[in-house]
């Protein structure tokens, strides 16, 4: 069973099922159908013997009903004659029915267990039930009181004494049971199968779309190829969103894989300078038989330069990565970013690199739900990056504000914060955080690209940095529900804007 397809499993539990669901409708229509059979015969029955009552007359004298065309039979009875109408069924249907006396005497008629029920009594309108040679007969009696004749010659009271017994055997309902049978025994099997074969059929092209995405999937890794995509068609079932899903989930693991394959291209790359350098310096001392203890020394301090910034290139790369692989790792709590702006600003003013200046705006009482270690240096990384590529003599201006969000824009990040609640899309605000410099800017050609890992739009100005800093804003900013955007022209400085979407 463990081996079988999910169709077959379906088709067997399913014929199980129809054939247990058959054989109990077989047995109820047979005991249905006996029922009503054995009914209807006992109605029949009655119904033949209540006939022939109308049929039996007495008269005193022959003489006025003698015919030449009379057929009728008549019975010498006591002081006259009991006329048997021609009408008068003796057997029909296997239903007999006989005259007799109240002493049990047969006049007319047939019974076939005449013998075997001698001893029963006669019951007026009444069904009763005797058992002959293991088979059931009924037994229905009708005593005659009345021949309802208009004639002068005809007596009522002639009648009295005398009963109508009609017979009929259980066996009588076998036809009619065995051919119940045959059919039933025909069709349902015959129903059965068109059944399994149809749910097979319809079990097939329902499961038809999980072998496509099987086949997919396959497919995919084997190949490796995970633009591949599961094709259904239109359709809104189970499998077609389950399709959607899978297809979701390859458009992801395809990003982060061309990620992956990024970021370990551009680590590479921006990791073989140093270890070039450190070479190098390690090379060129060793090959020298006497060196000065000055060249040692400055050997020593590239390597140690070049080392520390392998070091933090490597810190930020992790952070990276945990950022975007591990966003639980980083509690979050009711977090007043009024007061951590200010005490960031306050400590980085004093830095006042390049003889530049660093002020600041902060509305009060601004509160988000956030990690204050990754805001801090979400807010560190934006101002040393204005300090490094800001001019000498510069200002750099930070300011915090609040507006009402824009709905439409922000629509996609307050659903999935209140899970679809339409009162907090309508409440929602959002906090701005700026970080301005007047310093050398940035190229529109270089603004799109200055949040990938490594991109350092002037070269000259890196100095220490990783290359990694606006991208670590990125990722603290989504992790927060916020954005980053720059605004920025050649010789014009650079205004950074984070915004974070709250609600209520």
């Amino acid at each position: 069973m463990k081996k079988l397809s999910i169709r077959s499993k379906i088709t067997l539990w399913f014929s199980a099922i129809l054939i247990v669901n058959v054989a109990l409708t077989f047995f109820v229509i047979l005991s249905v159908s006996r029922q009503t059979i054995q009914k209807t015969i006992r109605d029949s029955l009655i119904s033949a013997v209540e006939d022939n009552v109308d049929e039996v007359e007495y008269y005193t004298s022959l003489n006025s009903v003698l015919t030449g065309q009379d057929i009728d039979y008549y019975v010498k009875y006591q002081d006259g004659y009991i006329e048997i109408d021609d009408d008068f069924l003796d057997e029909v249907n296997g239903i007999y029915t006989a005259l007799y006396q109240s002493d049990g005497t047969l006049i007319y008629g047939e019974n076939p267990i005449a013998s075997s029920v001698s001893f029963l009594s006669f019951l007026d309108s009444e069904v009763q039930r005797v058992t002959v040679d293991e088979t059931l007969y009924y037994v229905f009696d009708r005593q005659l009181t009345s021949d309802g004749s208009d004639d002068s010659n005809a007596s009522a009271d002639g009648l009295d004494g005398l009963w109508l017994r009609g017979i009929v055997s259980e066996e009588q309902g076998e036809v009619e049971m065995s051919a119940i049978s045959r059919t039933s025994l025909f069709l349902l099997p015959g129903l059965v199968l068109l059944a399994v074969i149809g749910g097979w059929v319809i079990a097939r092209r329902a499961l038809a779309p999980i072998q496509d995405i099987s086949d997919t999937a396959a497919r995919i890794r084997q190949g490796d190829d995970l633009k591949e995509r599961i094709e259904l068609g239109e359709g809104k079932d189970e499998l077609h969103r389950l399709a959607e899903q899978f297809n979701e989930m390859f458009i992801r693991l395809e990003d982060s894989f061309q990620e992956q394959q990024q970021f370990v291209s551009d680590a590479s790359h921006e990791l073989r300078t140093p270890v070039a350098v450190i070479r190098a310096q390690c090379e060129l001392v060793l090959d020298e038989e006497h060196c000065a203890p000055e060249e040692y020394r400055e050997a020593l301090e590239t390597i140690a330069r070049q080392s520390k910034k392998m070091n933090r290139m490597i810190s930020d790369m992790l952070d990276v990565t945990r950022l975007k692989l591990q966003p639980e790792r980083y509690g979050r709590e009711d977090l007043n970013l009024s007061m951590l702006t200010e005490s960031v600003c306050r400590d980085m003013a004093l830095i006042r690199e390049n003889n530049i200046t660093l002020t600041c705006s902060v509305k009060q009482g601004l509160h988000i739900p956030g990690n204050r270690e990754l805001l801090t240096r979400l807010l560190t990384n934006l101002i040393s990056n204005a300090y490094r590529y800001g001019n000498p003599d510069g200002h750099i201006y930070v300011s915090l504000t609040a507006a009402q969000a824009d709905r439409q824009t922000h629509a996609a990040s307050i659903d999935s914060l209140s899970g679809n609640d339409q009162k907090a899309i309508r409440n929602a605000s959002s906090i701005f955080l700026t970080v301005q410099d007047d310093g050398i800017g940035i190229s529109e050609d270089d603004q799109p690209n200055i949040f990938r890992r490594f991109y350092q739009a002037d070269t000259s100005r890196a100095g220490s940095g990783s290359g990694l800093g606006l991208a670590i804003v990125k990722e603290i900013a989504a992790l927060h529900n916020g954005t980053v955007s720059v605004k920025s022209r050649p010789g014009c400085g650079s205004t950074f804007t984070v915004e974070f979407v709250t609600v209520p």
